[in-house]
């Protein structure tokens, strides 16, 4: 697997969907290789949970880290001969055909439409944007876990290319460490997790938060980070106030902790694709609500409530305020949020479907070889 930080899983989706489909495929019989970057994961660290680890060198900067390390690990597995290689992020897709020169068979998870986020600028968008058009030609296969995605690139391009959701397989935590470091109550507090940058807009619930009459006595917790948006971070950390908390990025169980004691979560996210954190908080039992893009809507499923979000924070308070004053009402949410990831978001069945990608992928390359 190629294109993500590496695991264990720290940091985001990409590594967590590496880390969740490798132990699967290891548990199969299948023998699997993740490369990882040395900082984000220990470069001395040579196995996970039956995932081979190997450490590539690269360059840290915010528009080359990942390409250059995605290069260089192509070129490594170049010799290794690999049956499969993994991509993932569509703007990956232009070393997809290294491997390829050996016989290796590409697959690359587009993911979302990334150059819609606000975070790049004109010449990276537009490198997105051709990377993204390339993805099912210069691979074997694309695939990705977004339905309204799928729908884009058959419209947009021309091309088919397969859906495989992301997973959510997560058990609620109980009360303890993390809520009494952050002095939290349980059920006393709306959750945002994500980076605290423009295409997320925090702003929008920090705005509709303040905007409130009356929060009867709940917090606001702001569960995240940005790499590269500081002056945007600092403007978004103003908003600062005895019932709003910034924790940072939190991981592992202290961020399944926060993600599972909340009374609602809220996704004011604008960028496309499928949110791991808003499948994980559904499947923790968690009331949802989301900014109404078409990806956020597939994936909650009629599971939880919308905003619009082109109204922002004018839109986003009435629904705070209404869930507020009925308890009732986020009970409801909760069991639908829990039996909606129950069906739909297994990552023991996702597992089963990118193994019969690999299969369809392994099948032409047999056909060609014996011809």
């Amino acid at each position: 697997m190629l294109g993500t930080r590496g695991v264990p899983s720290v940091y985001g989706g990409f590594e967590t969907c590496a880390e969740q489909l490798g132990v699967r495929l290891v548990e199969r019989g299948h023998e699997v290789t993740v490369y990882s970057r040395p900082h984000f994961v220990d470069p001395n660290l040579k196995q996970h949970r039956g995932i081979r680890l190997v450490s590539i060198p690269t360059v840290r900067n915010k528009y080359l880290d990942t390409l250059v390390h995605v290069f260089l690990s192509s070129l490594h597995a170049l010799g290794r001969r690999y049956d499969v290689c993994l991509y993932f992020i569509a703007g990956n897709s232009v070393v997809a055909w290294i491997p390829r020169l050996v016989g290796t068979r590409t697959v690359i998870n587009v993911d979302g439409l990334d150059w819609r986020r606000a975070k790049w600028p004109g010449p990276a968008k537009r490198y997105l944007q051709a990377a993204e058009r390339l993805a099912p030609r210069l691979a074997n296969a694309a695939l990705t876990d977004s339905r309204f995605v799928q729908r884009f690139y058959a419209e947009c391009y021309g091309a088919r290319i397969a859906y495989i959701a992301y997973g959510s397989d997560v058990e609620p935590v109980p009360p303890g460490a993390a809520l009494e470091k952050w002095e939290l109550e349980p059920r006393g507090y709306i959750l945002f997790v994500g980076r605290l940058v423009p295409e997320n807009h925090p702003d929008h619930l920090l705005d509709a938060f303040r905007s409130l009459a009356d929060t009867r006595g709940m917090k606001l917790v702001l569960m995240g980070d940005a790499s590269y948006a500081d002056d945007y971070v600092r403007r978004v950390k103003g908003y600062a106030a005895e019932d709003v908390v910034f924790t940072g990025y939190v991981y592992g169980e202290g961020y399944r902790e926060l993600a599972s004691n909340a009374y609602a979560f809220v996704l004011t996210s604008s960028a496309s694709g499928t949110h791991p954190a808003l499948l994980e908080a559904m499947g923790m039992g968690n009331c949802v609500v989301v900014n109404d893009t078409p990806e956020n809507l597939e994936a909650m499923g009629g599971a939880g409530l919308s905003y619009r979000g082109g109204e922002g924070a004018a839109s986003l308070a009435p629904v705070l305020e209404m869930l507020l004053e009925r308890p009732d009402v986020v009970e409801a949410y909760r069991h639908r949020a829990r039996e909606h990831v129950r069906r739909h978001y297994s990552w023991d069945a996702i597992t089963e479907q990118y193994l019969a990608l690999f299969h369809r992928v392994l099948s032409g390359r047999k056909r060609k070889q014996r011809r």
